[in-house]
């Protein structure tokens, strides 16, 4: 994104604009919105509303009584699409097309759609009703029963979502034997997945000094929780990517010889895979990709400390944070026994200096 155009028009244009921005936003913030004072809220609502429209947004309160004012607009552009369909896929440089005519030319497996949800969730319910479709025009029908269970996906309903739809996905897992997803397997070929990882995230915060210390000053001196960081994530992992925390690997469920011949009946597609992701290596010890979808992974989903790049600058970091996700592993205790303290709020003056004689004993 740092190369966008668009982006860099809207950084500049915000650079410019601060002073109105900021006098707009104490406009808005000088307007009590206490939820019980129901004449504010409404207030609040019409002033959002004279902003929406000051910028060209069509727009309208929705209101019910008894209930808080909605504000509604909406910009609507001639020509404007949200799925796009391609004569390939973007990394080959597809080209937009139109879709043919009832009737028309074949579809080329090649082509792509382009839209939210084209592939996960939204592809699956379209395979399903489909697939409704091809078994009740059979003649003679085919004597088939069936179940249908069609949730969003795992990680969309814990993060979008919340803590009552987990419970539901959970009550989905129990009464679904199997969870089909995927239809199109790397090399192009259909393909039918029953089950596939589950994921648990776990974010890490490491704390070093109260605030940002210059490194000509305090360097070799003031640990710095960014390079402390990365030892606790590499002491995770063997150079050979297995896992090494207790317990990771207790209680997999071995494959059934009938998963095993379809393990090794897949496509070997691995080579083809690397060169189209411009990968050097794989990881893994030789084993395939589809191998190694049937055992537990523990992934860095994403670091973070300080600044860097042109923003970087001379400091020891206050703190350093990694999110990390896990696929089908029971609960863990490694970070606590490279020394850390674990702790489930954010690490307060009095934590730190109860421990400062055990500087390494940090969150």
């Amino acid at each position: 994104m740092q190369g966008n155009p668009a982006t860099k028009a809207a950084r500049n244009w915000r650079q410019e604009h601060k002073r109105t921005i900021v006098t707009e936003f104490f406009s808005l913030l000088s307007i009590l919105n206490i939820a019980s004072d129901t004449a504010n809220i409404r207030t609040n609502a019409q002033a959002i509303h004279q902003l929406m429209e000051k910028r060209g947004v069509k727009t309208r309160l929705l209101e019910v009584p008894g209930a808080p004012s909605v504000v509604y607009g909406e910009i609507l552009k001639p020509g404007a699409r949200l799925p796009t369909p391609r004569d390939r896929s973007l990394e080959k440089d597809g080209k937009e097309i139109k879709l043919p005519a009832l009737g028309g030319p074949a579809f080329d497996p090649e082509w792509r759609i382009y839209a939210r949800s084209a592939t996960d969730d939204k592809a699956r319910i379209i395979a399903i009703v489909t697939a409704l479709d091809a078994f009740q025009s059979c003649q003679p029908a085919v004597p088939l029963e069936f179940e249908v269970c069609i949730r969003r996906g795992r990680r969309s309903v814990v993060q979008e979502s919340g803590q009552n739809h987990r419970r539901q996905s959970r009550f989905m897992e129990e009464r679904c034997l199997a969870d089909v997803r995927r239809p199109v397997h790397q090399s192009g070929k259909q393909q039918i997945v029953f089950g596939a990882r589950g994921v648990e995230t776990l974010d890490i915060t490491v704390y070093g000094p109260r605030r940002e210390l210059h490194s000509g000053h305090y360097g070799n001196w003031a640990p710095n929780p960014a390079l402390m960081l990365v030892k606790l994530l590499t002491s995770m992992k063997k150079e050979d990517n297995r896992v090494l925390v207790d317990h990771f690997y207790d209680e997999i469920e071995p494959l059934s010889e009938t998963e095993k011949r379809a393990v090794a009946e897949a496509p070997a597609y691995d080579q083809q895979l690397k060169h189209e992701l411009w990968l050097g290596r794989a990881e893994g010890g030789g084993k395939s990709l589809v191998d190694l979808l049937n055992s537990p992974s523990l992934n860095i989903r994403g670091l973070g400390n300080a600044r860097t790049g042109a923003q970087a600058s001379n400091v020891i970091p206050s703190k350093a944070n990694a999110t990390i996700d896990m696929r089908l592993v029971k609960g863990i205790d490694h970070i606590r026994k490279q020394g850390y303290f674990v702790g489930e709020v954010e690490c307060r003056e009095l934590q730190r200096n109860a421990r400062v004689r055990a500087p390494y004993q940090r969150r």
